[in-house]
């Protein structure tokens, strides 16, 4: 007998979910929500991202129905994307999630210290308990620090 929860998240569900909240996807539906964009002025307002991510994503945003891609008629030819309708209806989900993480980094922040200084503490534990595998991280730090490549870094750490 079929799930018939509605609040239970189908795989076609996570499928697309998974590709609009990817790495990308996100900052170029903002970005091309504020006006449309020829591939180059994306590429310079998210510098981060690679020519072949970009294309990834504006074609898995485009197949979805998210983006429209444009062919202009100019001397050269020249592609504008653009937010869809589809797409367009994101915009007040994505401030949402912007308003919720500015929102909420001071707590996140806070968890991740608590979390880190835990696991520094937990670190410190088991290197006063094994002297080799304090030997063996000291070596693999000062390699590291040196830009040399540790040929073995003890498996107990």
């Amino acid at each position: 007998m079929p799930d018939t929860d509605p609040l239970r998240l189908a795989e076609e569900h996570r499928d697309l979910l998974d590709q609009l909240l990817d790495k990308w996807s996100l900052r170029i539906l903002d970005t091309l929500c504020e006006r449309p964009r020829r591939f180059s002025e994306l590429r310079q307002t998210i510098p981060a991202i690679t020519q072949k991510s970009l294309t990834t994503a504006l074609r898995r945003m485009e197949r979805n129905g998210m983006v429209d891609r444009v062919v202009l008629s100019t001397r050269p030819v020249a592609v504008e994307y653009r937010i869809s309708a589809l797409g367009r209806t994101l915009q007040d989900l994505i401030d949402a999630l912007y308003r919720w993480t500015t929102a909420a980094l001071p707590a996140v922040e806070a968890a991740r210290a608590a979390f880190d200084s835990v696991e520094d503490e937990e670190l410190a534990v088991r290197m006063r308990r094994s002297p080799s595998t304090s030997r063996s991280l000291a070596r693999a730090l000062s390699a590291a620090e040196h830009g040399d490549r540790p040929t073995r870094l003890d498996s107990r750490v």
